[in-house]
């Protein structure tokens, strides 16, 4: 199952696999897979060329699936994420903390 609010730029907590606890920010999202800053890294071996006259080792960022993240806030706590629609019908993301709802992101999608 895929969670459609999760968008680039948000911050999300790892909740499975070797980066678990983690926190991050979405560099780019692809169907179910997101690319998280410094999470899932690997080594990627390039050859010497002409424009680069030594062999190089990169970490570079692979891909997690979306199932194994979920919405966090600044300080790591996990979200459940509701949408409501405010008075002038748009949708609005909301969370409860300590019993009061709120506001997560504006979606602006007005009812037609």
């Amino acid at each position: 199952m895929s969670n459609k609010w999760i968008r680039k730029n948000d911050l999300v907590m790892v909740i499975a696999g070797n980066e678990k606890g983690k926190k991050a920010k979405v560099l780019s999202r692809t169907k179910d897979r997101l690319l998280l800053q410094g999470i899932n890294l690997r080594k990627k071996h390039l050859k010497r060329t002409q424009k680069t006259q030594s062999a190089q080792i990169l970490d570079i960022e692979e891909p997690i699936h979306i199932s194994n993240v979920q919405l966090c806030d600044d300080a790591g706590k996990r979200l459940k994420i509701k949408v409501k629609r405010n008075e002038k019908g748009e949708k609005e993301l909301v969370y409860l903390d300590n019993g009061k709802e709120v506001l997560f992101r504006s979606l602006h999608q007005p009812i037609a």
